[in-house]
């Protein structure tokens, strides 16, 4: 199955233009597109709530996912990564017609999926050090950082409590589900997304990691 996954914010024009970018070239390659989804949202949604994570949810072996740039697919790198990892695993193959990249099993994909994992990697080290910038200056101007000592306890139990969360996400367990279970917000199990990995993965793909 072809699939061509559309993304805008509001202008039909630019929809349009996707549109006849990936027909192009669908007949450069003589593929025909089985599928067309289109998406008219931020891209800074999780691509989990958004069309574009129930397609690759749908997609099988041998699929591929046409966009007209790979940048459709995310704002972040981070979650480019996450979607690009997900298809590669699920050996789908990801065509990027105006950037001129093919992600599939082969060797030069995967060395080229690193080399993107490297930028995303130093994209969240700048981030990490801009924070730190930001809150040393705070600091030196007299503001008090910090949490309340509250939320920093019921974020500590859900980290305690690690393993047991990321079976049930794996099972399919709601988070509110699990926060009430734990007596905590859904702003203190995102905290806890954002710290763990292995959690993430386990909310987004509903199956457990694989071991450390």
């Amino acid at each position: 199955m072809v699939i061509a996954y559309l993304r805008i914010s509001t202008s039909r024009q630019h929809l349009d233009n996707q549109a006849d970018e990936i027909r192009r070239f669908a007949r450069s390659r003589d593929m025909n597109i089985d599928r067309w989804v289109t998406e008219i949202v931020s891209g800074k949604k999780d691509q989990r709530e958004r069309k574009l994570g129930r397609v690759i949810r749908q997609l099988k072996p041998g699929d591929t996912l046409i966009v007209t740039e790979i940048s459709r697919l995310s704002r972040t790198l981070t979650e480019i990564m996450a979607i690009m990892g997900r298809c590669l695993e699920k050996q789908i193959t990801i065509y990027s017609t105006k950037d001129g990249y093919a992600f599939d099993n082969t060797i030069n994909s995967k060395v080229l999926c690193f080399a993107f994992g490297l930028v995303a990697e130093i994209e969240r080290n700048l981030i990490s050090m801009r924070t730190k910038e930001a809150l040393a200056l705070r600091k030196a101007e007299g503001v008090i950082l910090g949490r309340r000592k509250g939320s920093i306890t019921k974020l500590r139990l859900l980290i305690d409590h690690e393993p047991d969360i990321i079976e049930r996400l794996a099972r399919g367990e709601s988070i509110r589900s699990i926060c009430r279970g734990y007596g905590v917000s859904t702003d203190t199990f995102l905290k806890l997304r954002k710290l763990s990995p292995r959690v993430e993965c386990a909310f987004r793909y509903k199956q457990l990691p694989a071991p450390e």
